[in-house]
């Protein structure tokens, strides 16, 4: 699969009619974005288990957590920006307050909705939702981490927020790769500094570990896929045995990956945290890889920070 680039919404669509086959208590409930959220198989093949609710996330929110109520397990579906916050009291009040077994899965995280702008944008999701009792927040790193995190949450009992990618971004994994939701995967091993990325930025932060590797650095990288229940255990190794770290996220720096890691570093009074991410400030209509170079989210920039840390 070297070299070839898949978005994770579309690991999403495939695993939910899997999924769906398996298990008639799983069902879409769609806000009308069915054919962007990679959807439209799953109401083609499970008519039964499928709900369209139109242009109405918070309806949809309502009728996921009437659902789970009566023991589906629903997905309600749409593009992130929507699912965290125009959805977010009815998150909070009706799904994570009784905490029910309602799945959040949301194409257009970050900022790969490029050219559709700012206001599709999702750079605040992922933190407004972690600080929800009883969510849990997950973004895989390539097609097939969101295949398998995607059955995951179907298994796990509770709120589950997934978050994937509108534009197409490198496999990293190959099938057989296994994960547990709360538990980082370590892709490579070093002494000198530690990578923690997540979603579709674990591949640049594989990109600079290749390259400080060329220069006699030596990069531990992580996908942190779920940030809360963060892998607390695999942050405090970091910082105790290396004491370098870098977070990298395609999210505000504020209350996302970043600051989940600098929470665990606080408190353990220990390390030293660089975040690279989106740079506290809304988007534009621009081309995804440009949005990023805009806010330092580039190889070269991770890098440039690590070895200004080993410095």
């Amino acid at each position: 699969m070297e070299g070839t680039k898949i978005a994770t919404r579309d690991g999403f669509g495939e695993a939910i009619v899997e999924l769906g086959r398996k298990n008639k208590d799983i069902c879409v409930v769609d806000i009308d974005i069915g054919k962007s959220c990679k959807t439209g198989a799953f109401a083609k093949e499970l008519p039964e288990q499928y709900l369209n609710v139109g242009i109405a996330e918070q309806n949809g929110a309502g009728v996921s957590a009437g659902l789970a109520t009566a023991g589906k397990i629903p997905f309600v579906v749409t593009y992130a920006v929507f699912g965290s916050l125009r959805m977010c009291e009815q998150i909070r009040q009706e799904i994570c307050y009784p905490k029910l077994n309602v799945k959040i899965a949301c194409s257009h995280g970050g900022v790969t909705p490029a050219n559709d702008g700012a206001s599709h944008q999702s750079i605040e999701d992922m933190g407004v939702l972690r600080t929800i009792p009883n969510m849990t927040v997950v973004m895989p790193a390539d097609y097939y981490a969101a295949k398998k995190l995607v059955a995951k949450a179907a298994e796990l009992y509770g709120p589950v927020y997934l978050r994937f990618t509108r534009d197409a971004i490198p496999v990293i994994y190959d099938e057989n790769q296994e994960f547990e939701i709360g538990r980082a995967v370590t892709l490579r091993e070093g002494g000198d500094i530690a990578i923690i990325a997540n979603g579709d930025t674990v591949r640049l932060a594989l990109e600079a570990e290749e390259k400080l590797s060329s220069q006699g650095i030596r990069a531990k990288v992580l996908d942190m896929h779920t940030i809360k229940p963060l892998d607390k255990e695999a942050v405090l190794d970091c910082l105790r045995g290396i004491g370098r770290i870098i977070t990298v996220e395609d999210h505000n720096i504020l209350n996302g990956l970043g600051s989940a890691v600098c929470e665990v570093a606080a408190e353990e009074g220990t390390g030293h945290v660089k975040r690279i991410g989106i740079q506290d400030q809304f988007g534009q209509s621009a081309p995804y890889e440009r949005l990023l170079e805009l806010n330092g989210i580039t190889t070269e920039n991770i890098v440039e920070t690590a070895k200004s840390m080993l410095k």
